[in-house]
């Protein structure tokens, strides 16, 4: 991949949010059609402003348990103290004045014949069209001791929240001098937000270098190398002292061991390696095997892989006729599993939805991401691209030369101004979801 030239790129990413805010087709409307959205995460979010945008004559119903959504991207933020947690929680308020119908509750099952949706309170809901965007859900079953009681005490943190905040304030009762443990268990990258544990960890270092100086962050991780790995390695080394004696982070791989096999909630211990090596822990952070939400799985929208196979130019079911599946839960290669990358496949998904009911031809269309990840306070980097469809082979494929990294060789300058792109682009990705 090419190192990012930011000022092109920024360009390119404008150029594509104008694109799929502003050149959404509009079509004459012949009679309501409903179109119902399970889960108002950035995905569900997302498609219910742009499917107004799209066609406001279209019903637009949102069905979301929670009455406020905590992102997960900046919540490492809120763990290092840079961030409170006010500024990653968002309501629907602003959605529903769009006309959207908000029902905070959540969805019971599917009937894709009848095309209705069944929630928990037995009440239901009818569909000309419909898009899940379940989030993820937890393999509990793949690492033993762990599961969603044991997550109350080792917590995971993955569903910004409770979790979030649980975390942050087994930080803050930490001793000096005491050892976190971040346990990265997915043996590879499908799962959400891959640089995430990384981020995590330098901003844990963070907290911990300016409070609690003495301590350490271990990570025991099932892979051998990970996302942006040069450039946080890098990072790590130039404020953390990362490869020396005095490092504040130790990061293991599975072939050294690392690979966690079972947790002990009861003294808080990790084992891990073939050896069993036991590791304590004072917190301890496991980011668990993951797969799509729960409705997915009771709707049959999921495959062996635990993910929801769809056609890729539209986000519609391979499996369920006139049912849309986006964000984290679908298989959406070569896409990340990432919040941006939800926000973009949402557009894609509204105009094709639109496209659908009116019997229009949809576009062939582009995509965006853009994952930045925090190091320090003052320390970011990024990856970037831009993609297209390619209907040879229903991939998602980046276009050669339209993003890429963060410079190796950047300036401390470089560095801080990436936080604050991170920062810029936080508040317009909720803008553009939340409104």
């Amino acid at each position: 991949m090419t190192q990012l030239n930011r000022r092109h790129f920024l360009k390119l990413s404008a150029g594509a949010a104008a694109a799929s805010s502003l050149t959404l087709p509009h079509f004459a409307h012949a009679g309501t059609q409903k179109v119902v959205i399970i889960g108002g995460g950035v995905g569900g979010a997302t498609a219910a402003r742009y499917l107004k945008i799209a066609d406001p004559a279209v019903e637009v119903i949102l069905v979301e348990p929670k009455k406020t959504y905590h992102t997960c991207f900046m919540s490492n933020e809120v763990l290092s103290g840079e961030r409170k947690m006010e500024s990653i929680s968002f309501g629907y308020d602003n959605i529903a004045k769009m006309g959207v119908k908000v029902i905070h509750s959540a969805a019971k099952a599917i009937d894709a014949t009848k095309k209705v949706v069944t929630l928990v309170d037995e009440s239901s809901v009818a569909y000309d069209r419909l898009i899940v965007s379940p989030g993820i859900d937890f393999k509990w079953e793949d690492l033993e001791g762990y599961d969603a009681e044991v997550a109350k005490k080792i917590p995971h943190a993955w569903q910004a929240g409770e979790q979030t905040k649980t975390l942050r304030k087994q930080l803050e009762e930490m001793k000096d001098g005491g050892t976190v443990i971040i346990g990265v268990t997915p043996p590879n990258n499908s799962f959400r937000c891959p640089p995430g544990p990384y981020e995590r960890t330098g901003l844990i270092a963070s907290y911990l270098k300016h409070h609690k100086p003495k301590s350490k962050v271990l990570v025991l991780d099932a892979k051998e190398k990970f996302s942006k790995q040069g450039l946080f390695v890098a990072g790590w080394k130039d404020r953390y002292g990362y490869g020396t004696d005095n490092s504040m982070i130790d990061w293991v791989p599975a072939s050294k061991e690392g690979k966690i096999v079972a947790v002990n909630a009861a003294d808080n211990t990790v084992v891990a390696g073939e050896l069993e090596d036991s590791h304590k822990g004072d917190v301890i952070n496991i980011i668990p095997p993951q797969k799509a939400g729960k409705i997915a799985f009771i709707a049959g929208l999921t495959d062996k892989t635990g993910w929801c196979p769809v056609n890729k130019k539209t986000f519609e079911s391979t499996i369920h006729k006139d049912i849309y599946v986006i964000g984290d839960a679908s298989i959406a290669s070569k896409m990340p599993k990432s919040g941006y990358s939800a926000n973009s496949q949402a557009k894609v998904c509204a105009v094709a939805v639109i496209s659908s009911l009116k019997g229009t031809e949809m576009v062939v269309p582009s995509y965006v991401n853009t994952c930045y990840s925090a190091i320090d306070s003052d320390y970011g980097i990024s990856v970037a691209a831009v993609y297209r469809y390619s209907d040879a082979d229903n991939m998602i494929m980046p276009v050669k030369g339209a993003g890429g990294l963060s410079p190796a060789d950047a300036s401390a300058a470089d560095r801080k101004r990436e936080i604050g792109y991170a920062h810029s682009w936080f508040n317009n990705v909720t803008k553009d979801i939340f409104g």
